[in-house]
């Protein structure tokens, strides 16, 4: 597909990773704005974040510490939890920072982290099965496009486990909680990007955009649903209680 709209000369090719990859490959001096949750310069999309030089410039979705903040909410939520799970992607290129990020998190706050692997949907059956034999006081579901997976949020409910996913979506397909850049901000982002690249402004200076603009969304339904009681510094935090 990439190489199709080489052929039709395209003006901009903007795309989401993976396909920001072959782009990039396929792109030769077309310009090219993608949207990953990689660290592009690891992925070879740019050579640097502030000027990414070449053909593409972008958005990336990945941010330090993420997982941290996470694992802070979830201690917030359960307090009195030994142990809270991480479900991650092994595949994923971002899985050994985030792990990284948890681990030295949950260190200082005295808190264990299990670590559960899953790339594919039989493996999710397995995680949930060794889930329950751990019995953690919640989950921490990594950032991944195959773990946002309403499969997970249906399996979560059936086993009664408190989840938070990056993903506000799989909140409001009744998910516990969520928390993470704001997509949509981030999108709009990358159209304005795609905007001044068709303006005429070279890809290669203008730096890669990285999340601000952090949301944290709590399903109340699926929250009385697990007898939890929430605090009110967790819910004054809450950018979104979904009813």
């Amino acid at each position: 597909m990439a190489d199709d709209l080489v052929r039709r000369q395209v003006a901009v090719i903007a795309a989401n990773t993976p396909a920001a990859r072959a782009a990039k490959r396929a792109a030769g001096q077309i310009p090219v704005v993608f949207f990953t949750g990689e660290d592009p310069v690891a992925a070879g999309l740019v050579t640097s974040l502030n000027r990414p030089g070449g053909n593409a410039t972008g958005v990336t979705t990945m941010y330090g510490g993420l997982a941290a903040k996470q694992v802070g909410l979830l201690r917030e939520l359960v307090p009195a939890s030994k142990v809270i799970a991480f479900l991650v992607n092994p595949r994923n290129p971002i899985t050994e920072p985030n792990v990284r990020d948890a681990l030295e998190a949950a260190q200082k706050l005295g808190q264990q982290i299990q670590i559960i692997n899953a790339s594919s949907d039989g493996e999710i059956d397995v995680a949930f099965d060794t889930l329950r034999e751990i019995r953690p006081g919640a989950l921490l579901v990594q950032p991944d496009a195959f773990l946002i997976n309403k499969r997970i949020v249906a399996l979560a409910a059936r086993d009664a486990l408190p989840v938070m996913y990056q993903s506000r979506d799989l909140v409001s397909m009744g998910g516990l909680m969520s928390y993470g850049p704001s997509l949509p901000d981030l999108y709009r982002q990358m159209g304005v990007y795609v905007g001044k690249v068709l303006g005429g402004t070279n890809p290669g200076e203008l730096p890669i955009i990285q999340p601000t603009k952090f949301e944290l969304a709590i399903n109340m339904k699926t929250a009385k649903a697990l007898g939890l009681h929430l605090s009110n510094n967790l819910l004054s935090l809450a950018d979104e209680l979904i009813e």
